[in-house]
């Protein structure tokens, strides 16, 4: 096979969850612009139409879901839509996050729950859900959690996010272990780890530390947008057909200093 139809997504079917901005809708471009038909989803159908038109303007074909993966429900939700419309789904990348910065100390238990209740639990309850209904029984499937270089360490001076941090070093595991479980079935779990990329969820952090992030990457800067594309093409693609079970980060290279 070319390597060119390695990494040809046509015809396959693409879920991307919080797809309507930031990183979600970069991995969103890169998966669409290589055939993959998309389903996209988001809380605030404004940002979703907005993206929709982003994308269809690319000629790219696109499903728009509103849906909060926090509420009970949202996870078959989102599949029924996705199936009614397509039919099947070859490619989940579980990107829809949250956090919230407080001193561990006083880390208010709500607090805790959302960021765990969205960035793990839900993470979970989607890729089970599909798994069970779609790929598990047609033998095939890429599941990618977006995790972040914050589970790869204990903290970062100035980054008060304890349940951040918890949740995405949670989130590596859960996609090595659905790998280890799920690959009998011909499903590759892979994790991604961003490092600081300038998105509406850093914009704030970012606004006190950027300097500092900078010159902690050897490469000497954030995180740009086309610099998701390659990795998440490669996990979603045929590409990547021996590779589960892993984490790439795609920080600069701060993670290695």
């Amino acid at each position: 096979m070319s390597v060119k139809k390695l990494f040809d997504l046509t015809g396959k079917i693409a879920v991307i969850t919080g797809g309507s901005r930031g990183l979600g809708l970069q991995m969103a471009e890169a998966l669409g612009e290589m055939g993959a038909k998309l389903a996209i989803s988001a809380r605030k159908a404004d940002e979703l139409e907005e993206a929709r038109k982003h994308l269809e303007a690319q000629g790219i074909e696109v499903l728009t879901v509103t849906n909060d993966l926090g509420k009970p429900g949202a996870p078959k939700s989102l599949v029924d839509a996705v199936l009614e419309r397509y039919g099947t789904i070859d490619v989940l990348v579980n990107n829809a996050g949250a956090t919230w910065g407080a001193p561990a100390e006083d880390y208010p238990d709500e607090a805790w729950r959302k960021v765990m209740n969205l960035n793990v639990d839900a993470l979970f309850y989607l890729s089970r859900e599909v798994a069970k209904r779609v790929m598990i029984p047609k033998r095939s499937g890429k599941i990618i959690v977006i995790s972040s270089v914050a589970g790869l360490s204990g903290g970062f001076s100035g980054m008060n996010t304890i349940a951040y941090y918890a949740s995405k070093a949670a989130d590596i595991n859960l996609a090595r272990a659905l790998a280890s479980e799920w690959g009998k079935y011909g499903i590759n779990v892979n994790a991604i780890c961003p490092g600081f990329f300038p998105t509406k969820m850093s914009q704030g952090l970012l606004s006190v530390i950027e300097k500092q992030v900078v010159a902690m990457a050897p490469l000497g800067r954030l995180g740009g947008d086309e610099d998701l594309k390659g990795t998440v093409l490669l996990l979603a693609s045929d590409a990547g057909a021996y590779i589960t079970g892993q984490y790439i980060a795609v920080d600069g290279g701060a993670s290695a200093v």
